[in-house]
């Protein structure tokens, strides 16, 4: 049976509770909290068991120090008894149309190469056109359901998986990048979901989890990146992707964007999109 690594599902709504798993999952003492948020030692023993309530404003230079990701400081801040701080509004609300607009133009500029919005899921929010043209030449987008899962697409025997070319060490990288890129290096209990069900798809394996599996990808010095190839009409096309993040987010929407781009790693690759996407 597949398994992932220990959960770091949060405990109840216990303001105690909630701060020694924080402090747990970022291997602080309360003496290494004192130092980094300014409240004294002595205090955050107090919140921790019960006998003081922090202030609003203790609470969230405490998170700022746990690197706490903005909805899991809404908890923090409701257990404490606090209305929450950052707007958990939808990513395409009203207020959020300032960085959406921005990202839109940041996808069109993209082509003729794929680029897509997603949320901390991997759930595709917008794509420029490229990106469904692309994958489209390779798999029914319109048999896959909504929203689509990005990860999904990848390992699902049915979607891309099949034209990899490089698939076990494209998967690896994967995983690894659902740690990496994790909001506050966070595997909550829906991204443990989602792990799980990349693990239960033919040949995978729970290892590809651990930390170390990424040593075990094949090193090539004359690469900066582990490219991830496609066969498509008997050619192989290569790519690396990089990823966009708002810079200076203020809502829980804002933090967990972000944008995913495909580049061409090789000459015929960026020739085979010129002839393809090209308008």
């Amino acid at each position: 049976m597949n398994t992932l690594q220990s959960s770091t599902a949060q405990p109840g709504a216990d303001l105690g509770a909630l701060l020694r798993h924080w402090r747990g999952l970022r291997h602080k003492s309360q003496m290494d909290l004192a130092l980094d948020s300014g409240v004294s030692q002595r205090h955050i023993s107090f919140i921790e068991v019960g006998r003081s309530a922090p202030s609003r404003q203790m609470l969230l230079n405490i998170a700022q120090a746990l690197d706490i990701p903005f909805r899991d400081r809404n908890s923090l801040l409701l257990a404490a008894g606090y209305a929450p701080v950052y707007s958990e509004d939808a990513w395409n609300a009203v207020e959020m149309k300032t960085v959406t607009d921005a990202i839109a133009r940041m996808l069109r500029q993209h082509d003729p190469y794929p680029a897509v919005l997603m949320d901390r899921y991997w759930n595709v929010l917008m794509t420029n056109d490229s990106a469904p043209r692309f994958f489209g030449s390779f798999v029914d987008l319109d048999a896959r359901g909504q929203p689509r899962n990005l990860l999904e697409l990848m390992f699902d025997p049915d979607g891309m998986r099949p034209f990899v070319a490089n698939w076990e060490e494209v998967a690896k990288s994967l995983i690894q990048r659902v740690h990496r890129e994790s909001i506050g290096r966070v595997i909550d209990d829906k991204t443990q979901a989602l792990l799980a069900s990349l693990l239960a798809y033919p040949d995978t394996q729970s290892e590809w989890t651990s930390p170390v599996a990424m040593s075990a990808l094949s090193v090539n010095p004359a690469i900066p990146i582990v490219p991830l190839g496609f066969i498509k009409d008997g050619k192989r096309l290569n790519y690396f992707s990089m990823i966009t993040t708002v810079g200076t987010p203020q809502t829980v929407s804002a933090q967990e964007l972000r944008v995913e781009s495909m580049f061409p790693a090789d000459e015929a690759t960026e020739r085979y999109h010129a002839e393809r996407f090209t308008h």
